[in-house]
């Protein structure tokens, strides 16, 4: 079983940063694919950026593609997601996710294995 915790979420104004990390524990993280979703209210869950177990490729939504990174601390097991330039469709509970499954298709939401309780990040204009 693993456990993820994320921290970091928050109320922000346009254009600001913000960093969330995602802890994981129960399981060798570096054998773990990690992703982020985001869920705002009323849509569907959807992938923002994920790597691969091992620090192996990494994968972006194209609708944050340079303004987020992602990137994974195997000695802390934690993940973060830096976010630069926010914007108010940004707003979103944000979930970090974990995968087992060797070769899975990191953009979709049902192959992951393990999820955190999510964090809100709220982005005003």
């Amino acid at each position: 079983q693993v456990q993820l915790v994320e921290s970091g979420g928050g109320l922000v104004q346009a254009g600001d940063s913000l960093r969330l990390s995602c802890a994981a524990s129960g399981r060798t993280f570096s054998s773990l694919a990690m992703g982020w979703f985001r869920q705002a209210p009323g849509k569907e869950r959807e992938f923002v950026t994920a790597i691969r177990k091992n620090g192996g490729a990494t994968f972006v939504a194209d609708s944050v593609k340079g303004r987020f990174t992602l990137s994974r601390d195997n000695a802390k097991d934690t993940v973060y997601l830096q976010m630069n330039s926010l914007r108010p469709e940004d707003t979103a509970v944000y979930f970090c996710a974990a995968g087992t499954r060797t070769f899975m298709n990191l953009r979709a939401s049902g192959l992951y294995d393990y999820w955190g309780q999510g964090t809100q990040v709220t982005v005003s204009s």
